[in-house]
């Protein structure tokens, strides 16, 4: 029996907290999905929600879909009214979606106080929506909510609402952990008691997951290696409360580790463009440390690490990290060794392996400027240029040498708060000064720094300051503690950060800030440079004066 890939990122996934998809959203969103290869997209509850409605009108024309079936989400028929007379029931059918999916009561409990009506009408209502549905021409899935909870409360009910569901024409009839208080064991307990009970192949039972005990993963995976053939899951593992099952994360754990080809051939590799994509639309930050598509899912700090993946990567990965669209990071901190440094810096384009004394150089000034408080884990920028200046056919020339610096903030008369900065720079012989105001002392002497420079160097106006985070030192205390600023920069369709650390957080800002400049400069005119080392115009024989890394 076929494998199924159940993706509900834009109906249960959209009841994440914080988050809403607009139809444009959602028309976005299908298409990710669709071209990282799940088999079924549920779009949402049409004559329920209007902007879901909305959705599958649009989608008929809008969405060329190549791997994924369209799927509209409902009820059974009200309790008491004819399934042809229920106007929610009519709204699926009006979606014209291939594919519907029915959320049914499989809780006795819920049956009784939620829906206020019979065991026995509830059994009927999800026959006769079902039969109704088939007749009409779709393929019908059951959600049986509160699977789980209703089986240990009176398996007999529960059960016999996998049969009624499957005996109507249901394709599958899915479990779902609706409260995700289950544990794996208590899974698969389940799905071997009520096939045992009713007779039902496992094949023909789905799993869905919510993740309250962090297991919504491992329950999928338990319910697949107990015989299910039907997965759901949403990206990113968006979802009600802590969320849903990862779809990504169960998707190449089945595939990668259970061997089951699940998606199309080519469509893993997918994986992590895809997840931050989702993750931009939903504007929610992507998890670093997401498992298989997060930025540091590969990433390695230990220098014991890194000295055995410098011999073979996987000895500590436990996949290829390209398999999922994703790299290995080696990570640059106090920790690392000379293995980790060789490793960051080839990563880099800087081949440290034929300059012993250079790498044990990097080694040492790296493990002390982290011991002050520095850091180049998210700085790549910064240690790029560090590992520059100890290869001097490689180094980025510095594009200004620093006389001095001030920043005033006045408080004026009318409440208004305004920062001014003044640079003083020598660029290629020439002495510049340039005043500039902004909405902090930062921004001024951003500014400022930038205004003096532009005319010799106009490659700055592509550039912007993206991001700015300040943070305080563990270890400090009150207003004299040590500060690290990190510089996110844009520009020329990349970005790049820099670090900066000082007890002044100016002065900290001052160094990420003439680091982000150098950086982006030396990258821009690179390519110009064809195999020279250093541009002509270096203005600083003192690197610290001009803002380089010093403690």
């Amino acid at each position: 029996m076929t494998f199924q890939v159940y993706d509900t990122t834009l109906r249960d996934g959209a009841q994440r907290e914080g988050l809403t998809y607009s139809v444009v959203d959602k028309l976005a969103v299908a298409r990710l999905l669709d071209e990282f290869g799940v088999g079924f997209i549920e779009g949402g509850w049409p004559g329920a929600v209007p902007k879901d409605t909305e959705f599958f009108r649009r989608a008929r024309t809008e969405l060329q879909l190549r791997h994924a079936i369209l799927v509209a989400f409902g009820a059974t028929r009200k309790a008491g009214v004819a399934v042809a007379a229920d106007p929610q029931v009519r709204g699926l059918l009006d979606a014209q979606t291939p594919a519907v999916a029915l959320v049914a009561k499989a809780d006795l409990r819920h049956v009784e106080r939620a829906l206020r009506t019979t065991g026995a009408e509830n059994l009927a209502m999800v026959h006769d929506t079902v039969a109704h549905l088939v007749a009409e021409g779709r393929r019908v899935f059951v959600d049986g909510e509160h699977f789980f909870d209703g089986y240990r409360h009176d398996p007999a009910y529960t059960a016999s609402v996998v049969e009624t569901a499957l005996a109507a024409g249901a394709e599958r009839f899915v479990l779902c952990d609706t409260n995700g208080g289950m544990l794996p064991s208590q899974i698969t307990a389940a799905i071997a008691d009520v096939t045992a009970r009713t007779g039902v192949a496992p094949e023909l039972l789905g799993m869905h997951a919510q993740n309250d005990t962090a297991c919504a993963v491992a329950n999928t995976i338990a319910a697949v290696e107990a015989g299910v053939r039907h997965v759901q899951g949403t990206a990113n593992g968006y979802g009600e409360r802590p969320g849903n099952a990862d779809i990504f994360a169960v998707v190449a754990n089945l595939q990668l580790k259970l061997g089951l080809p699940v998606l199309p051939d080519g469509c893993l590799a997918q994986m992590v463009r895809v997840s931050h994509a989702i993750a931009e639309i939903a504007n929610i930050a992507p998890d670093t440390h997401q498992a298989y598509a997060g930025a540091a899912a590969f990433a390695h700090k230990a220098g014991l690490h890194a000295s055995a993946i410098k011999v073979d990567p996987l000895l500590y990965n436990h996949v290829d990290p390209s398999v999922v669209g994703n790299d290995m990071r080696i990570l640059v901190t106090e920790m690392a060794g000379r293995a980790s440094i060789e490793l960051k810096s080839r990563e880099l384009g800087l081949d440290l392996a034929g300059h012993p004394e250079a790498l044990a150089t990097v080694t040492r000034r790296v493990k002390e400027l982290e011991a002050g408080g520095w850091s180049f884990e998210a700085a790549d920028a910064s240690f790029e240029l560090l590992v520059r200046a100890e290869l001097p056919d490689r180094a980025a020339a510095r594009p200004f040498a620093l006389e001095s610096y001030r920043v005033i903030v006045e408080h004026r008369e009318d409440g208004a708060v305004v920062s001014e900065a003044t640079v003083k720079i020598r660029v290629r012989g020439e002495r510049v000064i340039a005043t500039a105001e902004g909405n902090g002392p930062v921004n001024a002497l951003d500014e400022a720094l930038r205004t003096a420079l532009t005319r010799h160097y106009p490659e700055l106006r592509d550039f912007e300051l993206a991001d700015y985070k300040v943070r305080i030192l563990e270890g400090s205390h009150g207003t004299g503690a040590v500060t690290r600023v990190l510089v996110e920069t844009a520009g020329s369709g990349r970005d790049w950060t820099t670090v900066g650390v000082h007890p002044n957080v100016v002065e900290a800002s001052w160094h990420a800030l003439v680091d982000a400049l150098t950086y982006g400069l030396d990258r821009a005119r690179r390519p110009l440079r064809a195999d020279q080392g250093v541009v002509a115009g270096d203005e600083s024989s003192d690197p610290g004066r001009s803002g380089a890394m010093t403690p």
